[in-house]
């Protein structure tokens, strides 16, 4: 069956929260996800600013899978890229190029706009996407890890800067 990839639009904002959901299920983090369609779709706007963008697979007008994924940039290249936040193929769809395909889009994206760069986390223990990955070339960051700033750390972190902010007005 012939699969499309289009640009999600804000009202795909429900049936991307539904695959994200499985996602979470899949990720076992289903515990994690408080995903809102109004600002999924708000964030997928034209005008948003921040903006989010998603491509969705669908397979005789089904969803089969997504890639959301933003804009980076790169101060080492002083060049553009692409940050795949999240790739889903539901179950009854994998093993069939449509990770591939998504994957194969966003990288079309990036040299479309003269960038280098599709960047993207994938969890310790899922084997089948680390060697999925693997096999198209891409290569495991083991120098870089990961930092986050949430909940009551950032909120604290932001209040300080605040702070140093007046300082340096006065």
């Amino acid at each position: 069956m012939p699969v499309i990839l289009r640009d999600a639009k804000p009202e795909d904002a429900p049936v991307l929260v539904e695959l994200i959901r499985r996602l979470a299920d899949y990720e076992r983090l289903a515990h994690e996800v408080v995903a809102d369609a109004d600002k999924l779709a708000a964030h997928l706007a034209d005008d948003a600013q921040p903006r989010c963008h998603a491509v969705l697979a669908e397979a005789d007008g089904e969803p089969t899978g997504f890639a959301l994924y933003y804009w980076t940039y790169s101060t080492f290249l002083t060049d553009w890229g692409i940050y795949l936040e999240d790739l889903f193929v539901r179950e009854s769809f994998r093993g069939q190029g449509i990770g591939f395909a998504l994957l194969a889009e966003l990288a079309r994206r990036v040299q479309e706009v003269g960038g280098h760069r599709l960047t993207w986390q994938v969890l310790d223990w899922n084997a089948p996407s680390i060697s999925f990955y693997e096999s198209l070339g891409a290569r495991s960051l083991e120098e870089w890890k990961t930092m986050r700033l949430e909940g009551e750390a950032l909120e604290r972190v932001a209040f300080r800067a605040q702070h140093a902010l007046r300082r340096l007005d006065d």
